[in-house]
């Protein structure tokens, strides 16, 4: 399979040859909407919680005596009865992170770019670099490719007048090729590659 190379500014960069067992998968929206629960499980936090009666530091000491009082037989004030006491039958911390094979997430993630490639929405860069990093010129230039919404993957690490100049764009995510994953790539229209980003992937999904 052969893509066309464009540069940042939209010039021809020649040809690009996709590897068919990365970017020519059928794509199952069954595998896909497990590896994206699997990812929502796991950015879950679960950190909402309340103290129990053993993490409350109030006196133990019996507050009044144990009968005529005509109240309950209290012997502790950190109770849920009392303020300032634990919560009764409170939230506590738990995972909602499940398991998933790492054949089935990479599966996932080559069937993701077979889909983005099939539906002409993927675009190979030659390189993103911006020298003056400036975001109104990054903005023109995504202009001209068509980048409303998009995801754009580089190399380990991004140029950083690219970076400065794209990153407070809306709609538009930068991920290095190691954070590449299929939520966000789906969150997004548009995925963009550059030459190196698509050496890596093809290395490591191949």
């Amino acid at each position: 399979m052969k893509l066309k190379v464009t540069t940042l500014d939209a010039g021809d960069a020649g040809e690009v040859s996709l590897s068919q067992e990365v970017f020519g998968v059928t794509p199952r929206a069954d595998i896909l909407a497990r590896v994206v629960q699997w990812q929502e499980n796991r950015r879950h936090k679960g950190q909402h919680r309340t103290l129990t009666r053993s993490e409350i530091d109030r006196t133990t000491k019996k507050m009044y005596k144990q009968k005529g009082t005509g109240q309950a037989r209290h012997g502790a004030q950190s109770v849920a009865q009392f303020r300032g006491g634990a919560k009764a039958m409170g939230p506590v911390l738990r995972s909602r992170e499940t398991d998933l094979p790492k054949k089935v997430r990479a599966l996932g993630l080559r069937m993701v770019l077979s889909a983005k490639r099939e539906k002409g929405d993927l675009i190979v860069l030659d390189t993103a670099i911006s020298a003056d990093a400036k975001t109104k010129k990054m903005v023109s230039a995504f202009g001209k490719l068509g980048l409303k919404s998009a995801v754009i993957v580089d190399g380990p690490a991004f140029d950083t007048g690219f970076e400065r100049a794209a990153r407070n764009i809306p709609q538009i995510d930068l991920l290095p090729v190691q954070g590449i994953n299929v939520l966000d790539v789906l969150r997004r229209q548009k995925l963009v590659l550059t030459k190196a980003a698509l050496a890596a992937l093809e290395e490591r999904l191949k």
